[in-house]
């Protein structure tokens, strides 16, 4: 299902990610922040980024309404393939109503990157007031 969220929600003004700490999109890593901003960008839509600090990503609420599920859907099939585990994936529902939708992004992602030397100086990434390290917001161009 390539964008959900645009055929769902076809009058969003904004998005709110929840997302770990660490890792790729780490909220200490500016290419993270460099890649957002493209992102916005290119779709026009204000994204708002909270990160989990560190060690508390248990309390992510995806982890806990979606992966056990994921997980019992998975349960004694021997994943052999890519198509396999996207179609146990995407069979994930349960009886109070959640449908789980999943893509296989082809493509490689290339380790080292560095983000570009003026991003700092010219990013629209607006750090909230409280805990600006995890909270804040990428702003498109042309709002």
């Amino acid at each position: 299902m390539d964008n959900a969220g645009r055929t769902l929600f076809p009058n969003a003004t904004s998005i709110l990610i929840l997302a770990d700490g660490g890792g790729s999109n780490s909220s200490r890593h500016y290419i993270f922040k460099e890649d957002l901003q493209k992102l916005v960008d290119t779709i026009g839509i204000e994204i708002r980024i909270a990160h989990y600090p560190p060690y508390t990503s248990k309390w992510n609420p995806v982890e806990h309404r979606v992966f056990p599920h994921i997980t019992r859907a998975m349960q004694g099939v021997i994943l052999r393939s890519y198509e396999t585990v996207k179609k146990l994936i995407d069979q994930t529902s349960t009886k109070t109503g959640l449908k789980v939708c999943s893509n296989i992004i082809k493509k490689e992602y290339k380790t080292g990157r560095k983000y570009a030397a003026d991003f700092k100086k010219n990013m629209r990434i607006i750090f909230d007031d409280y805990l600006g390290q995890w909270n804040y917001r990428a702003i498109p161009a042309e709002i």
